[in-house]
């Protein structure tokens, strides 16, 4: 593994090995690590990554007063790289892949999970599996998303009411990114196999 002339690992470009492919990666079992980024563990930048809007900036802890520029787009967001991350999520029931065969960036990770949620609808079947109550909690938030912000807190006729929600819908109100981790209990019980590129995003409100 090289390090650029400021000795950071994580500089964006190929000078780094090979870069894995999904079938090798799980013939030698490698251990990825997360770009911190990723992690939230960048003492200097903390990402805000709204999944909404797709949206992407961040702030240093040390000075939250203003926003920095997520100007670290193109590093890879693991190491060793790889061309395939799989992303899944407890409050939501699919699956995120994020593909490319030069090696997944954070730009890949954040630009495929901003489209899986607002480019894909929730199907007859999955919202039939809800609960009345949470069905309703999504009917009221696809109203406000697909209103816009003058829509929060507003008067709806019937014929305003979406019949169609997105699966950034489902997520309500936590639509910003905490993060990404392993947890290899949850990837079994969700997907009945583990495996090193299998991650578990975070969302808060």
């Amino acid at each position: 593994m090289s390090l650029d002339s400021a000795g950071n690992k994580w500089s964006a470009g190929f000078s780094y090995g090979p870069v894995l492919s999904t079938t090798e990666l799980y013939l030698l079992q490698a251990e990825l690590q997360l770009n911190p980024i990723l992690t939230n563990s960048n003492p200097g930048f903390h990402l805000i990554f709204h999944l909404q809007t797709g949206s992407t900036s961040g702030f240093n802890p040390e000075a939250r007063d203003r926003d920095i520029p997520f100007t670290a787009k193109d590093e890879p967001a693991t190491l060793p790289r790889v061309q395939e991350l799989v992303v899944i999520c407890e409050t939501s029931p699919w699956c995120t892949i994020v593909k490319n065969e030069r090696g997944v960036t954070l730009q890949d990770v954040c630009t495929t999970i901003w489209k899986e949620y607002t480019e894909n609808y929730v199907t007859d079947a999955e919202f039939a599996a809800l609960p009345p109550r949470l069905q309703d909690a999504l009917r009221r938030t696809a109203t406000n998303n697909q209103s816009g912000s003058a829509g929060w807190g507003g008067y709806y006729t019937p014929a305003q009411v979406p019949n169609r929600y997105k699966r950034i819908d489902w997520l309500r109100d936590k639509v910003y990114f905490d993060g990404l981790l392993r947890n290899d209990h949850y990837a079994m019980n969700r997907l009945g196999y583990k495996a090193p590129n299998i991650f578990v995003m975070q969302v808060a409100s």
